[in-house]
């Protein structure tokens, strides 16, 4: 009886600790993402350059700075996002080409564009 409860602890063992080697393999080589943050304040928008990486997964934080709404606004992107005032978002991109892509905030028409630089 003992040797039969031995080989059946020795059975489950085996299938346990190779599920543990693969979950803490795994875990090791996955990267976390990049995260850059773009600020609105009333109409300016900060950085008005953002260098991103191309052909990898991201993401951008969105921060309301100021006391009105803005809205992230990208045709090119197909991108659009609305803060409240004192308030952040956040977008994930899955690729980028390689190449700038321009977003504003739609609510401010009058502040200058900003570029997304993917290389």
């Amino acid at each position: 009886m003992k040797q039969r409860r031995r080989v059946g602890l020795r059975v489950l063992w085996v299938p346990l600790l190779a599920l543990c080697w693969v979950v803490v393999s795994t875990s090791a080589h996955v990267e976390e993402e990049p995260v850059f943050t773009i600020e609105f304040d009333n109409g300016k928008v900060e950085p008005q350059r953002l260098e991103v990486p191309a052909n990898r997964r991201f993401q951008l934080q969105l921060r309301n700075k100021g006391d009105t709404p803005a809205e992230f606004e990208s045709n090119e992107l197909r991108k659009e996002k609305v803060l409240a005032p004192q308030s952040t978002s956040i977008l994930v991109f899955r690729t980028l080409e390689p190449g700038e892509y321009v977003f504003f905030d739609d609510f401010h028409p009058d502040a200058p564009k900003a570029v997304l630089i993917a290389k």
